[in-house]
């Protein structure tokens, strides 16, 4: 197992959070919903029995923590692996000494704390080695799994989700660190419970963060002449007087918020709209992320309804790009807002994700020969491109050639509704269904 980076130090100069880690499942603050008693994750770990697993949770509710305690319990070797120092080099170098661990009966734990920061190869190169069971893969991750964690690794991993620590949950932490020994259980403190309640509530169900306002507060803390330290108010105003917005440009939070912007468009809200604007700008995200999203609302929510909603969604796209943040803030705006009020149609999203299903599972139906290019007399010569019609050469620009296989012959995918300039369209498109119908020979 790795040194900590604090070992040979003087533990009271390490930072409060680091000092009051938990050794057993006891001193676990919050889920309970998994370590309370009776629970699996308990259970398992209580009896030796785990296999690989993903802790997946918000910052500060213990996943490393919890990793660290299964290996103080298992009968394991535990490595503990950085995602961030660590190449494909040194996981095969490791999973090769854990393969000879095995050989000789001695299980090994790989704890990968952030592991959603491997890229595919590197998260590949655990693969064989969790098949066969050289080792037990456990993975710490702040962002959905889902997306981050390769599908076959994640099939053979348990998903736990650690949740964020009620601000209860927080309030009995910080009351332990303030008399554990480890803590300030050494020092007269002297805080309210509604100072303690509203470092909890700060913390946004970080345990860590809430030991890390604590830690602060004290140290900046009024002492008297007998050695009692007093947090004031004042003090506990000035430590926690900007909150960061709770935003992870990398993390779950990301896909929720441009989800929650995506779906007030949707909902034809401009008021959410902008403010979820807001909450991603102000807390530091990509514009330009923002505007491309904003572009394929353009198509997948108003489509034809309104075609120069794509025309102002790339348009914004590109102030964005030449100006950038903060000037951009109001040409995302001026897009979102569009975007809100534009009619809505799905049609040519649900026209692609209908033909794709056929594409997927009619791979092998062949290009119908009228269609085909002939590039060579062979090809000439099995009929590529045979009996052919070019639409321009006829009074109507339309033909009775069949383009799609015999087995999607009468298919149809693109479906538009009435909605805006839409309804033009699917005026349009009757028309040229009614004179092929007419002209088709049956």
């Amino acid at each position: 197992m790795q040194q900590s980076i604090f070992s040979g130090e003087d533990w009271r100069t390490q930072p409060l959070a680091s000092r009051l880690r938990p050794a057993s499942l006891d001193e676990i603050a919050g889920q309970t919903h998994l370590l309370g008693p009776g629970k699996v994750l308990r259970r398992l770990i209580e009896s030796d029995r785990i296999s690989s697993m993903i802790f997946w949770g918000p910052p500060g509710v213990g996943k490393t923590t919890l990793a660290r305690v299964i290996a103080g319990q298992t009968k394991s070797a535990f490595i503990d692996f950085s995602a961030v120092t660590s190449g494909v080099k040194e996981i095969r170098a490791v999973m090769q000494q854990a393969e000879a661990q095995r050989l000789i009966g001695q299980r090994t734990i790989v704890f990968v704390d952030e592991i959603h920061r491997f890229n595919k190869a590197q998260q590949d190169a655990f693969l064989p080695f969790v098949e066969k069971g050289s080792i037990i893969l456990i993975g710490a991750t702040t962002e959905n799994p889902s997306f981050e964690i390769n599908s076959a690794l994640l099939s053979r991993c348990k998903v736990f989700v650690l949740q964020a620590l009620s601000t209860g949950e927080i309030v009995s932490l910080l009351s332990r660190a303030l008399q554990d020994p480890r803590g300030f259980g050494g020092q007269q403190v002297v805080i309210g419970q509604e100072m303690l309640e509203a470092i909890a509530v700060f913390s946004g169900g970080d345990a860590r963060s809430a030991l890390s306002t604590l830690e602060m507060v004290v140290l900046n803390g009024e002492m008297d002449e007998h050695g009692t330290l007093t947090v004031t108010p004042a003090v506990l105003e000035q430590c926690t007087q900007k909150k960061s917005l709770m935003y992870d440009k990398d993390g779950e939070e990301h896909y929720n918020l441009i989800s929650a912007l995506h779906k007030s468009m949707r909902n034809s809200d401009p008021d959410a709209a902008i403010y979820w604007l807001a909450r991603m700008l102000e807390a530091g995200e990509d514009p330009l992320y923002i505007a491309r999203r904003v572009t394929r609302f353009a198509s997948e929510d108003v489509g034809l309804a309104d075609p120069r909603a794509l025309e102002l969604a790339v348009a914004a796209y590109q102030a964005c790009h030449f100006i950038g943040y903060p000037e951009c803030s109001v040409h995302l705006t001026q897009a979102v807002v569009y975007m809100s009020l534009a009619p809505k149609s799905n049609a040519l999203y649900a026209a692609y994700e209908t033909a794709k299903k056929d594409a997927l599972t009619q791979l092998a139906d062949p290009v119908p020969l009228v269609i085909r290019n002939a590039p060579t007399q062979l090809m000439a010569d099995l009929h590529y491109g045979e009996g052919y019609q070019y639409a321009h050469d006829t009074e109507e620009k339309l033909t009775d050639m069949q383009c799609l296989p015999d087995s999607l012959l009468g298919r149809e995918y693109y479906r538009p509704t009435t909605q805006g300039l839409e309804g033009r369209f699917a005026d349009r498109l009757g028309q040229i269904k009614a004179w092929k119908d007419a002209h088709t020979k049956k």
